[in-house]
């Protein structure tokens, strides 16, 4: 056999398990893609997490990209052989043999897809389950009202100073489902702040309303609308939440690092959609007591209109899920 012969033959194998190889690594990448400490790697546009439940949120955002850095690398791998490998030889002009199909490879491009979706689908899942999952008796609740074109904060909260409330919940949080209302705390008068486009944060001078936040204790945001679709989101929290009206949805989120960020609507909500800017001010638990009992001086007392109620059959069918 002539030595090009040789050369040919002994490449045959490597052709053959290049594509196993590739498969192989694109799998086992994308599987563990997602498992790897968030510090370890670049943020990728992500801002620094500053609450506990961020860095999950950067490290499936991480993963996602090393399993399509990896899926980009497989396909440009392939191009490059085919074109190496496939090209037309100088001095052979005939037509290569024609294949009308390759069960091996069509079976290899349907079964890679499908894993690639599955393994993204359950990381996903599994960290969206923890992300939404509310505890029983969270330590502070504060109802996110939002309006064309800003934001109300209702702190539902006893207040020091402050004579308890009555049993029954006021009249402006009815929007609010009971599901969500049975975790209140019991004699919460509670203290509001609620601004307008043209507010400003009175350290900074950044625009819109300022939401306070105590470091190191779990708050839950009940979401609730007066008119249209609009969209909760803290920057540096990773996460942002649909506000619709009838439909309330909650999430949790324990703060870990003081200073002030910056938040905004992410759903397109009408002409002055852009100006429904607000701040939030992470500060520790002094300090936020001290905040709500300067709201209650400034006569902010009780609670600014929640935002439509959900009709009956959206409230029954809510509960049948839970």
């Amino acid at each position: 056999m002539s030595p090009n012969g040789s050369d040919r033959s002994s490449r045959r194998p490597m052709r053959r398990k290049l594509p196993q190889v590739l498969t192989a690594g694109l799998v086992l990448a994308t599987a563990s893609g997602c498992s790897y400490n968030w510090e370890d790697f670049p943020r990728l546009g992500m801002p620094t997490p500053v609450t506990e439940e961020a860095p999950r949120i950067l490290s499936l955002w991480q993963g996602s990209w090393a399993a399509a850095l990896v899926t980009g690398v497989l396909v440009w791998g392939l191009i490059l052989w085919s074109v190496f490998f496939h090209r037309r030889s100088r001095t052979k002009v005939e037509v290569p043999p024609q294949t009308r199909y390759n069960m091996p490879i069509e079976a290899l491009y349907t079964v890679v897809p499908l894993i690639i979706v599955s393994v993204l689908f359950y990381f996903t899942a599994r960290d969206e389950s923890k992300l939404l999952e509310l505890s029983d008796k969270p330590a502070h609740t504060i109802n996110v009202v939002g309006f064309q074109w800003s934001w109300g904060f209702n702190y539902i909260e006893k207040v020091d100073g402050q004579p308890a409330a009555g049993p029954e919940i006021p009249k402006e949080l009815d929007a609010i489902p009971d599901r969500f209302r049975a975790d209140f705390p019991e004699g919460a008068g509670g203290v509001y702040d609620v601004g307008i486009p043209g507010t400003r944060n009175p350290q900074n001078g950044n625009p819109g309303p300022t939401l306070w936040l105590p470091k190191g204790e779990k708050v839950r945001f009940v979401l609730t609308s007066r008119d249209v679709i609009h969209s909760f989101w803290v920057v540096p929290f990773l996460m942002k939440q649909d506000v619709i009206p009838g439909h309330t949805n909650a999430f949790e989120v324990t703060p870990n690092r003081e200073g002030t960020f910056m938040g905004k609507c992410a759903e397109l909500c009408g002409a002055d959609h852009s100006r429904m800017l607000f701040n939030v001010k992470v500060v520790s638990p002094e300090r936020y007591q001290q905040h709500l009992k300067e709201l209650a001086e400034k006569g902010q007392t009780g609670y600014v209109p929640a935002g439509i109620a959900q009709t009956d059959p959206a409230r029954n069918a809510e509960k049948n899920q839970l």
